[in-house]
């Protein structure tokens, strides 16, 4: 139970804060945060701007990988928001918060500005804060997943106004922080959280009403959920905010996260827990099995043996598919490889990580979830989902000759995400220009979803859909996946809005370090000399991509060019269908010559675990992965870009987008050993 609800004796429920426990407030002023930290200064809202208040503060600032290495709450709270570090001056790269600093300062609130816990789906980001003893947290608003995670642990989320009235002595009754949610989201937050809601559930204390919404035209997620509906007899309706039990088509974790999925049921179910569905979910060890390579994580090399050994525990206990590595090669990253296999239009999907919506490019629902409400959903076979709303691109046109999907979404970053018009909506993807981008490209779209704040992507269905599936999954029923698709409805109301984004007019865009959402065109970019250039991870790992780093290696060598003096390039395979797609097609022998550094399927650089990451905070790289946040891949400066950029900018030295032709125009000579001498 929360400790700052309190039940006074006529039964009503009341929200104060506690005599001498204190109120931290993360402010655009790092030397702020630091008198409150150690010197004991206590601030009240009132004398606050909420202007001032730190935005965007992603899940790797509060627990950055390194701290993800433990599975245990209580040692991940050691080192709350690890990845807060000064910028310039002295102190630059010096974390603000020390070890233990959250936790030994006696808060019990933490305030913060727009979009708190933006970034990846780790449930380790509330949980540093919530086992340091904050249990209010209070911000403009909140990244969707990142909230969830915060209602699953029980933890209240109040306004700049609550807080006011707390701090003035005020008892604040407890309806006025759950009374915006569902009535299921307000008994898990005055349970506790999802466990203690979870027994409720079980033994009747708590309902689950079924939902009454008449017959609507719907979007493509209403339409999947309706369908998957626990005890709906015949056809079902639903609506943005329906709350309902959910069946859950399957899911996966990886070792970042299984050992805590492992650790919460068997604290939660005893020690001989079991899976009613094993063969619905998987494990897949792709995250951190090049992590041994990286000098900055030998430190941790025994915690990220733990979590392995914890992961193949979990999987032999259950019997969950396995996607282990065989030999030191692992079959791939958990989303390319799912959709290769296993996500068929219709599902819905659920894992444990932010990038689980990649799947909707193959016209399936799917989001990523904290250990915690995975943990609940693979003991159950379902799961309890808010509706949400959706927003609609209409595609038209086709994208010019050096643009990709990475430009239009990183365009839609700029453009709608940084309002607010993605956050917490399915991000719906249609219109006639869809049929012009690849499979592969739509994944992307839907891949960096995330990015947008948004709950999920999806993508309308086609023939090349069913197609694409059929050509990796022998003996697979095309009638059966053709029916399986699913349309909007033609009058489906968009609560999000509706946009049309005409594609022949995007430019080649890069985002600038620190942010997916600080885009600018490359043309417009200025002079920026580079480091490394690398390819790879789930959003950039797939065929469509290796034809793109291909496409642009063979035009450099063509001209007597191949990556540039004092460059290192490195492409990276999504999964191992991906590099026997790179082989057949001779991709390896044009890597080869251009002095391109190829590696075996997994996530590496992008979550600073593998070849690719910077090493010292002077290095500039330009990279194809989904997210740049100060440390991501390294302490140097990270450029997000599409395939055709990464790879150009490569032979260049310096990011440019890509133009047919373009290297045969000037004059640089390659790298030693890397093919022809320049022209």
């Amino acid at each position: 139970m929360n400790p700052l609800i309190h039940t006074k004796p006529d039964g009503t429920r009341v929200v104060r804060l506690t005599p001498g426990k204190r109120v931290l407030f993360l402010t655009k002023d790092y030397a702020s945060i630091e008198e409150q930290l150690h010197a004991g200064r206590n601030l009240r809202m009132v004398d606050v701007d909420p202007a001032s208040l730190l935005d965007d503060i992603n899940t790797d600032a509060m627990t950055p990988a390194w701290v993800c290495f433990r599975h245990k709450p209580e040692d991940i709270a050691l080192d709350a928001y690890a990845g807060l570090v000064h910028k310039g001056g002295a102190k630059d790269g010096a974390r603000v918060f020390a070890t233990r600093a959250l936790m030994d300062g006696g808060f019990e609130v933490v305030v913060s500005g727009q979009r708190k816990g933006t970034g990846s789906s780790r449930e380790t980001a509330p949980q540093c804060e919530r086992w340091s003893g904050v249990h209010l947290v209070v911000a403009a608003s909140f990244a969707p997943i990142h909230e969830r995670n915060n209602i699953n642990l029980g933890q209240l989320m109040g306004s700049y106004e609550q807080l006011a009235r707390l701090q003035a002595g005020e008892e604040i009754p407890l309806a006025e922080f759950t009374e915006r949610y569902d009535q299921v989201t307000r008994a898990i937050l005055e349970e506790g959280g999802l466990f203690p809601f979870s027994a409720a559930y079980k033994s009747g204390k708590a309902k689950v009403p079924a939902p009454t919404t008449a017959p609507r035209p719907m979007t493509i997620a209403e339409k999947i959920l309706a369908a998957k509906l626990v005890g709906a007899q015949g056809a079902a309706h639903l609506a943005p905010g329906d709350i309902c039990l959910v069946k859950v088509d399957g899911g996966y974790s990886h070792e970042f996260t299984t050992a805590q999925v492992h650790h919460f049921l068997a604290q939660e179910y005893g020690p001989d827990y079991a899976l009613p569905n094993p063969a619905k979910f998987a494990v897949f060890e792709d995250h951190l099995l090049y992590a041994d390579g990286v000098k900055r994580m030998a430190p941790f090399a025994a915690q990220i043996q733990t979590l392995r050994d914890l992961q193949n525990e979990f999987q032999r206990h259950t019997g969950v598919r396995d996607y282990s590595a065989k030999q030191g090669v692992s079959p791939g990253i958990c989303h390319q490889v799912a959709r290769e296999q296993f996500v068929d239009p219709g599902d819905f999907i659920q894992a444990t990580d932010s990038h689980t919506c990649m799947g909707g490019g193959s016209n399936a629902l799917t989001w990523g979830v904290g250990a915690t409400e995975y943990a609940a959903l693979v003991h159950s076979g379902f799961t309890f989902v808010i509706v949400p709303e959706t927003i609609r691109f209409d595609l038209v046109g086709a994208l010019r000759p050096g643009v990709t999907a990475k430009d239009l979404i990183l365009h839609i970053l700029k453009v709608h995400a940084v309002p607010e018009h993605t956050l917490d909506r399915v991000m719906e993807f249609g219109g006639p220009g869809l049929a012009s981008l690849s499979l592969d490209e739509r994944a992307t779209l839907c891949n960096m979803a995330t990015e947008c704040s948004a709950k999920s992507g999806v993508c309308e269905a086609d023939e090349a859909l069913v197609e694409w599936i059929a050509a990796r999954r022998p003996g697979v029923d095309k009638a059966l996946l053709r029916a399986r698709c699913v349309a909007p409805d033609k009058d489906a109301t968009y609560h999000g809005g509706r946009y049309a984004i005409d594609l022949s007019k995007l430019e080649p865009m890069v985002a600038e370090p620190g942010d997916p959402t600080y885009g600018k065109d490359v043309s417009k970019l200025g002079e920026v000399r580079i480091d490394i250039a690398y390819g790879g991870s789930c959003t950039a790992g797939k065929e469509h991509d290796f034809d793109m780093y291909a496409l642009v290696l063979q035009d450099a060598l063509a001209a007597g060019r191949g990556v540039a003096p004092g460059v290192k390039m490195y492409i990276q395979y999504g999964s191992e269908a991906v590099r026997d797609y790179a082989r057949a097609k001779g991709y390896l022998d044009i890597y080869a010559r251009a002095g391109v550094e190829v590696i075996n399927p997994g996530c590496g650089a992008c979550i600073g675990c593998g070849p690719g990451v910077s090493e010292t905070k002077e290095q500039v790289t330009v990279s194809a992965i989904n997210r740049n946040f100060a440390g991501r891949s390294g302490p140097g400066r990270l450029y997000l870009a599409s395939p055709l950029t990464v790879a150009a900018s490569a032979v260049a030295g310096r990011i440019v987008e890509y133009r047919p032709g373009m290297f045969s125009t000037t004059t640089t000579t390659t790298n030693a050993g890397a093919g022809p001498k320049g022209s």
